[in-house]
């Protein structure tokens, strides 16, 4: 397989950047700005660039068409995942796209394909065991990734890891580790449109958790005690194990749940709740914290 950049994607990439670059300027206001910043610089990193070069291909050509064989979610099929998806579009302002159900233990509730043609999958086994609040929070957090352009980043990492076949082997492990870092950052932008999508942290973090946790495990998963006993995250990440977190694509579940902790009680989250903000953290001091907090070095 070639890895040179044809016309068409090479003009893409010209595109993406100048998209990204608004964004960054104009941002979606609830962003963490580490993850804008840091996206950036992705499209500087050539084995970033063949992994999006062949994820785009490979989609074009053939992973759409396998996850179209999957049902597709509407108001008769799955409708408690329809209705869900559409209540949390409507909290953030974001167009909904075609939803698939899927039973695959590699996905759980995921924004997956190009930019100009998102789809969300969702694990019907995962969606079961969530209540309406907390599927809404779930369904909100992938929402998230389509609303912040997160998408053809997120599906080129999710073939890295699951398809790593498909890839130039030498692009791949660089590729990797490059997204990961990206990803990190990316998840704690998306926690943040899912409590934006419920305005209740218990019910998001419940959410949030569960598809931490995945399908295959969710059966006996406690979601409130997993949260509730969940280590102080300054303490027990700090030392050589931090360092396990440049081979994860999500921070530690603990620093994602300070984190959202420290969103909900900012000045940003309480006007959108319509409350007073008078001496709430600010943006800037809130990403800060969070900064420090998810650095592995």
């Amino acid at each position: 397989m070639s890895v040179g950049v044809d016309f068409d994607f090479a003009r893409w990439i010209a595109e993406r950047r100048g998209t990204v670059e608004r964004q960054a300027r104009e941002g979606v206001a609830y962003a963490y700005a580490g993850e804008r910043k840091f996206r950036r610089t992705l499209a500087a990193t050539r084995p970033v660039m063949i992994a999006l070069e062949v994820t785009s291909r490979q989609w074009r050509d053939k992973s759409r068409e396998e996850l179209m064989a999957n049902t597709k979610v509407s108001e008769s099929q799955y409708p408690r995942v329809y209705n869900a998806a559409r209540a949390a579009g409507a909290a953030l302002r974001v167009k909904v796209p075609t939803i698939f159900a899927t039973s695959s233990p590699t996905i759980g509730i995921q924004a997956l394909g190009m930019e100009d043609a998102p789809v969300l999958v969702v694990n019907t086994v995962l969606a079961e065991k969530l209540d309406d609040t907390s599927l809404v929070a779930a369904l909100g957090h992938a929402l998230g990734h389509i609303q912040n352009g997160h998408v053809l980043y997120a599906t080129a990492l999710h073939y890295l890891q699951h398809s790593a076949a498909f890839f130039v082997r030498w692009a791949v492990q660089p590729a990797i580790v490059t997204l990961q870092a990206w990803s990190r950052r990316a998840e704690v932008t998306c926690d943040r449109a899912a409590l934006l999508a419920v305005k209740n942290l218990d019910q998001a973090l419940i959410g949030l958790s569960s598809v931490a946790v995945g399908a295959e495990k969710i059966a006996d998963f406690d979601a409130a005690a997993f949260v509730r006993d969940l280590p102080d995250p300054i303490v027990a990440h700090k030392g050589f194990g931090k360092f396990g977190e440049l081979f994860r694509s999500n921070p530690y579940m603990a620093k994602r749940v300070q984190a959202l902790r420290w969103f909900a009680d900012s000045a940003y989250f309480a006007i959108a709740q319509g409350l007073d903000a008078t001496g709430k953290a600010s943006a800037v001091d809130v990403d800060q914290k969070v900064a420090d907090l998810i650095s592995v070095f």
